[in-house]
């Protein structure tokens, strides 16, 4: 029962900082502004996310197999590069994610990325959730104070990563036309899968250990496709310094708060 407290009130806390990520859209009110806003925070998401794609999920990866007597870098070599096949396929064979000049008429124009965009960070959040879920399911289990500590440092790292994301998110879906509450409301869904998962891991801790250095390295490939493909071109970067910046900064403080923490 404290597992599930403690990996609710953890999981809770990184939801909350989705949602009120996700209610920047409503502060925006001119298109320049929310293009200039939107660039700063796709930059800053973007750097967030590398960071936290090598010290939240590579790093843990290699960590937890390694406990777990495997060789360190091969469920983390080849789960990222299923994460990056799995977007790719996807991105060939699913017709709403395809480029607009390659997309069929009935498919909406203007959609395509930001769909892939909400897909690729609440998959990301469910290997979050449950390492976050398992961070407090051993804590509780061994009544540790240095491992409840350590869980809640990193429920608060993952929520001031998801408040970018949450923005990410809201912010491209209000320039795709969606209104305002739309675009708030997806923005704030892709953070529920993190609180579902990780009460999940808690009834089966000892099932998902074996797992987790796989869904880990899964999702930093999928994140870092989504950089790279999705995220640093619609930043604009080479438009002005904002959105460069932006990088520079998330990168400087996700990494900051997962080695401090």
């Amino acid at each position: 029962m404290n597992g599930f407290l403690y990996a609710l009130g953890g999981t809770g806390f990184t939801f909350l900082m989705t949602v009120l990520g996700s209610a920047v859209v409503f502060f925006l009110k001119s298109d320049r502004q929310d293009r200039r806003v939107q660039s700063a925070f796709l930059g800053f998401a973007s750097g967030v996310m590398i960071a936290a794609s090598v010290w939240s999920l590579l790093i843990p990866a290699i960590d937890e197999a390694e406990r777990l007597g495997r060789v360190g870098w091969v469920p983390a070599a080849l789960g990222f590069l299923l994460g990056v096949a799995f977007l790719m396929l996807l991105d060939r064979v699913v017709p709403y994610f395809q480029p607009e000049p390659a997309r069929a008429d009935c498919v909406k124009r203007g959609l395509g990325r930001t769909s892939m965009l909400v897909f690729a960070i609440t998959l990301h959040n469910i290997p979050e959730g449950m390492a976050v879920g398992l961070a407090f399911a051993l804590a509780a289990k061994s009544e540790d104070g240095v491992m409840l500590a350590s869980a809640i440092a990193l429920a608060v790292g993952m929520g001031i990563q998801n408040f970018p994301e949450g923005a990410a998110i809201a912010l491209p879906m209000r320039q795709a036309g969606r209104s305002r509450t739309r675009a708030f409301l997806c923005g704030a869904a892709s953070g529920v899968v993190e609180p579902i998962f990780a009460l999940v891991t808690v009834l089966i801790a000892g099932t998902v250990q074996v797992l987790l250095p796989w869904l880990l390295s899964f999702a930093a490939g999928a994140m870092l496709y989504v950089v790279v493909e999705e995220l640093i071109p619609e930043a604009h970067l080479g438009d002005s310094h904002i959105g460069t910046l932006g990088v520079m900064i998330g990168f400087i403080v996700m990494m900051t708060l997962d080695v401090a923490l």
